[in-house]
């Protein structure tokens, strides 16, 4: 429960479809081992991460049965389960895991629905907050029809089994075709100080009241390096990391955050440098990292 001594979360809130979430969220990929494969290291730890998550205010939880596979649902499980009401998780699917520790695509129909039934059982629920349709590879988006996926999960959310949908790794013209097919509530693409390619897309979202979630919003497994993100850090005597997730905070109001992090120091050090305050001159040193 949140404290007189916990920082208030930065961003205030947005609302996904029927359900009103913290702007700042937390991602749960880096709970699995290495290369997001096999259990943490340490168990306990990561339970802890997860309560903290919810103790200090974040109602919004980013995961996916393909962590692990089935790490990280299971470890939100043994954690959080019963739910608070409050709490909303959003998991995605179209790729499995290979005993190589690679992410196959798996989007048939078929395969979607096995992948739906394993995030409920995993999880504990009887209908999914929201499922993000991921597309395109670890390269990034690919310029494939998203319809025969995305059909399927309209479906299962007709049956009841998926409250909200969303789209993650796409195009601007994949984003179009899934909303001729049924309304979306997010789209999840890789997005940060130094990867502007959906400046756009953001704003149009926004515009339509969709929110936009970056992933790798620190840069992934290559961190953010600039020197003007450097400068700026220097200036308000802060750590280029918290710069870069005060600069997504500030970018627009439709933007979720869902950094990850398996230690609770790192998630409240998180927290504090998402309420960064930047001066319009900051934000006007930073738009030049990613335009360039």
């Amino acid at each position: 429960m949140e404290t007189a001594s916990t920082p208030p979360l930065p961003g205030g809130t947005w609302t996904l479809g029927d359900s009103t979430v913290t702007r700042f969220g937390y991602g749960a990929m880096q709970l699995a081992g290495p290369w997001v494969m096999g259990p943490p290291a340490d168990h306990a730890g990561a339970l802890a991460v997860l309560r903290e998550a919810v103790d200090l205010g974040i109602t919004h939880i980013d995961t996916s049965d393909a962590y692990g596979p089935r790490v990280t649902n299971e470890l939100i499980r043994e954690a959080l389960h019963p739910y608070p009401d409050s709490l909303f998780i959003a998991t995605k699917v179209g790729a499995t895991r290979d005993a190589q520790g690679g992410w196959p695509t798996a989007r048939r129909p078929e395969d979607l629905r096995k992948q739906i039934h394993e995030n409920l059982g995993s999880l504990g629920v009887e209908a999914l907050d929201l499922v993000n349709m991921r597309m395109g590879d670890a390269q990034g988006p690919r310029p494939d029809s998203i319809a025969e996926a995305f059909e399927t999960l309209a479906a299962l959310q007709q049956e009841g089994l998926i409250r909200h949908l969303g789209v993650s790794n796409v195009t601007a013209e994949q984003v179009a075709e899934a909303r001729g097919i049924a309304p979306i509530v997010c789209v999840q693409n890789m997005y940060n100080l130094a990867h502007r390619q959906d400046d756009g897309l953001v704003d149009h979202l926004a515009a339509d009241g969709i929110a936009y979630v970056p992933f790798f919003p620190l840069g992934g497994f290559t961190p953010l390096q600039s020197e003007a993100l450097s400068r700026v850090a220097s200036r308000l005597e802060a750590t280029p990391m918290s710069v870069a997730l005060a600069w997504l905070m500030r970018r627009s109001p439709n933007i979720l955050l869902i950094p990850g992090t398996s230690s609770t120091a790192h998630l409240r050090e998180n927290i504090a440098g998402a309420g960064l305050s930047l001066s319009d001159e900051d934000v006007a040193e930073l738009d030049g990292v990613g335009r360039a």
